[in-house]
């Protein structure tokens, strides 16, 4: 494919068809013309020279764990605390310290804001923003050494562009929760809860069930250029296979943004509902399958319109509302 050929596939991708299937899908080579995928292959210094042109100052989080943790960033041993520290650090002295053969820590920084911490680099290296059915992705650099990002979600849809060095994403369905035995929901090592399975050496006595998330787990290898799209909640387990590793990438939602998180519902649902005798809980399934996993005007259409209330479609004005319902209910 040609150099030219790459541009028409970028000006053509079309990340929300392609989380439409439901499916992780693989496109190989689909911004290798970029001016930093073209860097990282002439070296690792070359791409971190690149990146400096863009850097100006402001401090960003590094993370770094000692060399006996594999590159694994998790838990510490009696799961109190984390495996790795961070720190605020100037970028152009973590790439220098990441280029240093002198450093046998596991290096990396992640979910680094490109707008905010490199301005000008997407003017050269970007995804169309009319790939992402109007929404408006957030859009990230990761940069390390041979790192383990452990098995987790994101709730956004996430499009992800290996850059220099190559990923290994090993992708389970959100159904296979179960099998991944999630850890705490707090603390967690980047936000969401992570499967307390160790992928490199699974422990099947401890976590028999792993067993069948192994069968229905997908393993895309990256090389630089390639993009991988993979929809939300799909747990997935992310490798830096090489000593210098760089990928960007963006992540997004078709939810209007006045919508809450479901996070806040699910914690919700653990203090009112988990606990309760399981024949109400199977009545509330019904309840909830009725008004929230239904379709969304079922519950309303019966109703006139003016009596539809929090059951008519969402806009702001009435997620305020509900909010401010919610709100005071919970304050009682």
């Amino acid at each position: 494919m040609t150099v030219a050929d790459l541009s028409d596939a970028v000006r053509d991708f079309d990340a929300a068809a392609l989380v439409a299937r439901q499916q992780p899908v693989v496109l190989r080579g689909l911004v290798c013309d970029w001016p930093l995928v073209r860097a990282g292959r002439t070296g690792a210094q070359a791409a971190a020279d690149y990146l400096k042109r863009f850097y100006q100052g402001a401090p960003v989080v590094g993370y770094a764990g000692p060399a006996r943790i594999g590159g694994r960033f998790f838990y510490d041993d009696g799961m109190t605390a984390m495996n790795f520290t961070a720190t605020r650090v100037k970028l152009d002295a973590w790439l220098d310290r990441l280029l240093s053969d002198a450093d046998d820590d596991a290096l990396y920084v992640g979910s680094t804001d490109l707008d905010t911490y490199l301005p000008g680099l997407r003017d050269e290296n970007d995804l169309p923003q009319d790939a992402f059915a109007g929404a408006t992705p957030r859009a990230s650099i990761w940069i390390g050494n041979r790192t383990t990002a452990a098995t987790h979600y994101d709730m956004s849809n996430n499009a992800a562009c290996c850059i220099a060095g190559r990923r290994r994403f090993t992708l389970f369905p959100p159904e296979q929760i179960d099998n991944l035995y999630p850890g705490p929901l707090e603390p967690t090592p980047g936000g969401q809860a992570v499967s307390m399975v160790d992928l490199r050496a699974p422990d099947l006595a401890r976590y028999p069930r792993f067993a069948e998330a192994l069968r229905v787990a997908q393993v895309f290898d990256l090389e630089p250029g390639d993009v991988l799209v993979y929809p939300a909640l799909w747990w997935h387990n992310v490798e830096a296979l090489d000593a210098f590793n760089i990928l960007i990438n963006y992540w997004w939602n078709a939810a209007a943004p006045f919508l809450d998180s479901p996070m806040n519902t699910l914690l919700h649902g653990l203090l009112s509902l988990r606990d309760r005798p399981d024949s109400e809980k199977q009545a509330w399934r019904a309840l909830f399958d009725y008004y929230v996993f239904g379709p969304a005007d079922r519950a309303g259409a019966h109703l006139p319109e003016a009596a539809r209330g929090p059951l008519a479609p969402l806009d702001a004005l009435g997620a305020r509302r509900l909010r401010a319902q919610l709100l005071q209910r919970l304050n009682r």
